[in-house]
């Protein structure tokens, strides 16, 4: 098991923000890095597609300086998502801007693709591919793909089905390389958990949504700080692919959070109008939600996160009193 060599040194805490449809934007992205933790945002949040690359500059010289500042402490590298879906009609314009920019980390989604893995390494970029279960991780794997992130049971957005403790063991049976996972983790202690259970770190995305530099609705961010994991629903219904959505949005949509009915996948739409007014109106989130209890900047949200990582560590390492 091992971090990506561009991230050693430059972690706080071994911990990747996920990057958040709508939400995330270069002013979440880059207070995360400063934190210390690799922030990232999805490519399709810069609209119209021409502000992606200034979006990316905006990034890269906000912790360019940061770093000139603060030499001891240099700022985390950043991510950009990319939905490698054929209804994705952006991606191969904003990949070539991924690649004119040098990203430093691309964060791929809903398909394995060769080429899109083969242009981020033309620059010496590496990608890490979210997968839901062990075959999708061969594929992405065997197509190119330097690590996984292994999106289980509870995570916000599309998620899986399966317990990170299963996951997580079957992908370790045969994968060495960088591995994250995802699901439910808002705390400090679940970082460390992560670790333990074999991956390299935490992929952490609904505790950022009630973030000062979140472009979330208030109420969206007030509801997360309201709510409890029995408030998350999961349905396919909004987008083709399973997710996991809070119950107050689906109930002011006017429809009933207990009898969804399922969608047609062949439908999916990933970076439409249809799909960006769905997750505005249908508000993502993952069952760790019950740990967000305020809207705080993200620094102190990564602050709360490290003391807490730290705490959980010393009471594991400490010698456990004999009788």
């Amino acid at each position: 098991m091992s971090l990506p060599t561009s991230l050693h040194g430059r972690l706080r805490l071994p911990a990747i923000a996920a990057p958040l449809f709508i939400i995330s934007n270069p002013a979440l992205t880059i207070a995360q890095c400063r934190a210390g933790i690799v922030g990232a945002f999805p490519a399709l949040n810069a609209r119209p597609a021409e502000r992606l690359s200034e979006w990316l500059s905006e990034i890269a010289e906000a912790l360019a300086a940061h770093d000139a500042a603060h030499p001891d402490r240099p700022s985390a590298p950043f991510a950009v998502n990319q939905i490698v879906h054929r209804s994705n009609a952006r991606l191969d314009a904003d990949l070539r801007v991924c690649v004119d920019h040098k990203v430093p980390i691309v964060i791929t989604s809903l398909g394995a693709v060769e080429e899109v893995n083969q242009a981020v390494h033309s620059y010496g970029g590496i990608v890490l591919h979210d997968v839901i279960n062990d075959r999708f991780a061969h594929k992405a794997i065997e197509k190119g793909a330097d690590g996984l992130i292994a999106v289980a049971a509870g995570a916000g957005g599309h998620a899986g089905t399966l317990s990170p403790f299963a996951l997580v063991s079957e992908i370790r049976r045969w994968f060495d390389g960088p591995l994250f996972l995802s699901g439910a983790i808002a705390t400090g202690a679940g970082i460390l958990a992560a670790e333990a259970m074999g991956a390299d770190g935490a992929y952490i995305g609904s505790a950022f949504i009630a973030t000062e530099e979140a472009n979330a609705a208030a109420a969206y961010k007030d509801a997360v700080v309201a709510g409890h994991a029995t408030d998350i629903v999961y349905s396919n219904l909004f987008t083709g692919v399973h997710g996991n959505y809070l119950r107050a949005s689906i109930e002011a949509s006017g429809l009933d959070p207990d009898n969804l009915p399922e969608s047609d996948p062949s439908k999916m739409d990933f970076g439409g109008e249809k799909a960006a007014k769905a997750w505005k109106d249908i508000w993502g989130a993952g069952q760790g939600i019950g740990a967000v209890d305020s809207i705080v900047p993200a620094g102190t949200l990564v602050d709360r996160l490290a003391s807490e990582y730290a705490r959980a560590r010393e009471k594991l390492l400490s010698p456990t009193a004999k009788p």
